[in-house]
């Protein structure tokens, strides 16, 4: 190795570098020595590369002089081709040398080879400092003139804002455009001068508008979008993991406009199958044959008296602040307590955090408001108010007839709703903490429904008051943070209900503290983990004037007032209940399984209740058109508190009322926009709370009659069928069927009757659709069976000395029905969009043809006269709704 080394050096020795290196030269002087000597030498057979170079600093003090030098080096470059070492041949000082060094160490060049293999190499370089004349730039021609045309696309009519749209001058595809971000706001740079925009966005019609845009100049504007459908504004979100068997979805802006439901979207409920109609002045909600008081309402999750108001008005909550109804025939999860048949949840919305928008709505039967707006950025509030004035209106327009008679049912009611929304900002990302949100609500409702019989000269006026009334403030905190989610929801409310019958007044308030906590964590991509808390606590009063048992006292025949001695009555009680809940989501292939329980806990006049409720629920999806779902599972709800008052009021043993409910059912997509569902279901109700209850002996030998008892077993089975033709542009309606058997009887009897709620067949046919020039036309029609009732066999009269009243002979209970229901309904809108505002008039008509639906009777207190109470008749309501 040392002979190679002397060799390359006396090659290199020969090189004469001016800032580049002779690589031709050393390789000829190589080449020549290996021929001469007649020996090997080593052979250059691949020169260094720069490959990157390193401008030095030029010395300051030699620039400011003039100077300039040429600093010749030795350069050694490693096998790697970085420089290992660098020599000043011959100093020429004023930092000259120091500088070149500097620089040339920081150079990189490719290696060299010798014989075909990386070696170090050294070579001479040299480094020229040379001052530059100042560069005289040469002036760049000015740039054209361009002219900016920025604004905002917003919906005509609702000013909601655009997103996603092209905006372009021209139709000429290779022209500039822009994109208008989530708030609808563009920006686009053109040429000056006529700019003839062309905005194409979806479910929009096209938009063309000319602009003159001046040099140099921002333009600004606000273009309003006309939508494709103004009629019906569908919600599409990413569909929801079924579990539930039947869980129907209605979305807020979906079906408003189904004739009979006055725009009101949670009416439309009564036309889904397993719900039987109620009386039309009842505002019940009736599910599978079960009584209404065993099924629920909850408003996000809190539990509600009242889902409808009195007299066959619309719901308790106004339809702008609707999201979403979850409606569960049977069958629902372990989130859901406290009932025995169905169940109702109703979310509300989150108000407007774009900008200020309402509507205001009056028609025949009340008249309302709704407004939204965002207070700042992440804060929005919503508030809406409704009152009735049917209470004000009938009396004026109906025949005063005192000689023949008369039947006024007086409805009256109203209702508020306030939200505040706070949390993350619109677009902004979780933080490390994740994401938090919240509101808080208030809302409430009041009814009063006077019912007012006249008898003219025969018979002697009745008068019957029912009042409901109750206020909710909720609260709602969310947490989330990856496969976690957390919300807790806090509420307190008030609640009255009253009844009034001539002399007798009964009030029962209830004041109430709860809070719901729902936690939900994806364990695996199959595998989800749910449960939570729900607990309540409530303070009820009850207070009136009834009647002393044996305190009536009639007068000598013929005609007269009885004389009834009342009695003041008030009770109080405390009651607490609490539950505890788990599901798990196993979701393997085509198949979902859910198990869930709900424990549950109740204390009542100081006793202790427990009711422990496993449910299962599983889906088979064997294709992606068909679905087979089947669930079973036990229910249970706590006895009302009055009803535990000692013997003889109540009966302070009652336990939980319970169910065993089972369903199987399939669903199938027969079309992309046709779709049946049939599900068969078996529901045993037992332990049920009846009165009277039983009578035993005490020790003493005394005998105590208890008024109620859990003696009572009840069952209903049947059928439910919907065919759907899902919302299009122009179409949407359904096809809703079922077949119903619901039957009641207490333990020790063989005997089934038919239950108050029974309605055997239930069809209900629903269409709408949107017509040319902003017009609309619905329609309605139900049959259904009637409802059972007890025959009275004898009309004389009889008078009961025991109970001092008259008293008719009956016969078997529920053994006979009313002439079955049916009814036509119609409903014809029209739209007019304005670029700020829209305005919807409608007339919406129940009973088209008037028909006589009698929906219950009534008899004098000698059980001598008989009174039928008529259904609605025919009932053209019109109105007008403007939203901005």
């Amino acid at each position: 190795m040392a002979s190679n080394r002397s060799v390359l050096w006396l090659l290199l020795a020969v090189l004469s570098l001016s800032s580049v290196p002779a690589w031709a030269q050393a390789y000829d002087g190589a080449r020549r020595e290996e021929v001469d000597a007649g020996v090997h030498t080593p052979v250059l057979t691949k020169a260094p590369e720069l490959i990157q170079t390193v401008e030095a600093v030029y010395p300051p003090e030699a620039a400011a002089a003039g100077k300039t030098a040429s600093v010749e080096m030795l350069v050694t470059i490693d096998e790697k081709g970085q420089v290992s070492d660098v020599q000043v041949v011959t100093p020429v000082g004023d930092g000259f040398d120091e500088a070149a060094i500097a620089a040339v160490r920081q150079f990189q060049f490719s290696p060299a080879e010798v014989d075909g293999a990386p070696a170090p190499i050294q070579i001479q370089y040299v480094y020229n400092f040379v001052l530059q004349p100042p560069k005289v730039e040469e002036s760049a021609p000015p740039p054209p003139p361009e002219a900016t045309l920025t604004g905002q696309l917003l919906a005509r009519g609702s000013r909601s804002r655009v997103g996603g749209a092209t905006v372009r001058c021209g139709d000429d595809p290779e022209a500039p455009e822009a994109l208008s971000d989530e708030d609808g706001r563009f920006t686009l740079k053109v040429t000056p001068g006529t700019c003839d925009v062309r905005v194409v966005a979806n479910d929009f019609h096209l938009f063309t508008t000319k602009e003159e845009l001046a040099p140099n100049e921002t333009t600004e504007v606000i273009f309003y979008l006309m939508p494709k459908a103004p009629g019906y504004e569908t919600v599409v979100r990413g569909a929801r993991e079924k579990k539930e068997v039947v869980r129907r979805t209605l979305e807020r802006q979906e079906l408003q406009k189904v004739p009979g439901s006055f725009g009101d979207p949670i009416r439309v409920i009564q036309n889904l199958p397993g719900v039987a109609r109620a009386p039309a002045i009842a505002g019940q909600l009736i599910v599978r044959g079960a009584s209404p008081d065993q099924t629920l309402t909850f408003f996000d999750g809190v539990e509600v008296p009242l889902l409808y108001h009195l007299g066959g008005g619309p719901s308790v909550l106004n339809a702008e602040f609707i999201d979403r109804v979850d409606f569960y025939p049977g069958g629902f999860g372990s989130r859901y307590g406290r009932a025995i048949g169905g169940a109702v949840d109703v979310a509300t919305r989150k108000g407007s955090s774009d900008t200020l928008h309402g509507s205001v709505k009056v028609d025949l039967l009340d008249s309302g408001f709704f407004l939204e707006a965002p207070v700042t950025e992440g804060i929005s509030i919503a508030g809406a108010a409704r009152r009735s004035y049917v209470d004000v209106l009938l009396p004026v327009v109906l025949p005063d007839d005192p000689e023949g008679g008369t039947l006024l049912v007086l409805p009256r009611y109203w209702d508020y709703q306030v939200r505040v929304d706070f949390g993350a900002k619109r677009g902004s990302e979780p933080g490390p903490g994740g994401r938090h949100s919240g509101y808080v609500m208030a809302f409430g409702s009041d009814d009063l429904l006077n019912v007012v019989a006249s008898g003219g000269g025969r018979n002697r006026d009745i008068t019957v008051d029912a009042r409901t009334l109750f206020h909710r403030v909720k609260g709602d905190w969310t947490y989330r943070h990856g496969n976690f989610t957390s919300v807790f929801t806090p509420y307190a409310g008030y609640d009255l209900g009253s009844f009034g019958f001539g002399e007798t007044k009964l009030d029962a308030s209830i004041w109430s503290l709860g809070a719901r906590e729902d936690l939900a964590l994806e364990l695996l991509p199959w595998l989800t983990a749910r449960g939570g808390a729900d607990v309540r606590f409530e303070h009820l009063v009850g207070e009136g004037r009834v009647p002393f048992l044996g305190g009536i006292q009639y007068p000598a025949f013929p005609g007269g007032e009885p004389k009834v001695e009342l009695q003041d009555i008030r009770r109080v009680a405390n009651t607490f209940d609490g539950a505890l809940y788990a599901e798990l989501d196993m979701k393997v292939g085509p198949v979902t399984v859910t198990p869930g329980l709900r424990a549950t806990y109740a204390r009542i006049y100081g006793q202790d209740r427990f009711a422990y409720d496993p449910r299962l629920w599983m889906r088979v999806q064997p294709t992606e058109k068909t679905a087979i779902k089947g669930s079973l599972g036990l229910y249970s709800q706590p006895p009302e508190a009055f009803n535990l008052e000692p013997a003889p009021l109540g009966n302070p043993a009652l336990t939980h009322e319970r169910s065993f409910q089972s369903s199987l059912g399939v669903e199938q997509q027969l079309t992309d926009i046709i779709s049946v569902d049939v599900t068969g279901y078996y529901n045993r109700r037992y332990d049920l709370v009846v009165s009277p209850g039983d009578t035993v002996r005490n020790e003493d030998g005394t005998l105590t009659r208890f008024q109620y008892s859990n003696r009572g077993l009840g069952r209903a089975y049947g059928m439910e069928v919907m065919l759907r033709h899902a919302v299009t542009r122009d179409f949407f309606g359904w096809l809703a069927y079922t077949l119903n058997r619901s039957e009641q009887r207490r333990v020790g009897s063989n005997d089934y009757r038919l239950t108050t709620w029974d309605q055997t067949h239930i069809l209900t046919a629903v269409a709408s659709y949107r017509l040319p020039y902003g017009f609309e036309l619905g329609a309605r029609m139900r049959y259904v069976t009637g409802r059972p009732t007890t025959p009275l066999q004898h009309t004389f009269d009889r008078y009961d000395v025991d109970r001092n009243n008259f008293t008719g002979t009956f016969g078997p209970t529920n053994s006979i029905r009313f002439q079955p229901f049916h009814q036509l309904d119609l409903r014809l809108d029209k739209n007019w969009i304005f670029q700020s505002w829209t305005l919807n008039a409608y007339i919406d008509v129940q009973n088209v043809y008037n028909a006589s639906n009698v929906e219950a009777t009534f008899y004098d207190y000698r059980v001598r006269e008989q009174f039928e109470v008529p259904g609605i008749p025919i009932l053209p309501v019109v109105g007008v709704k403007g939203s901005f």
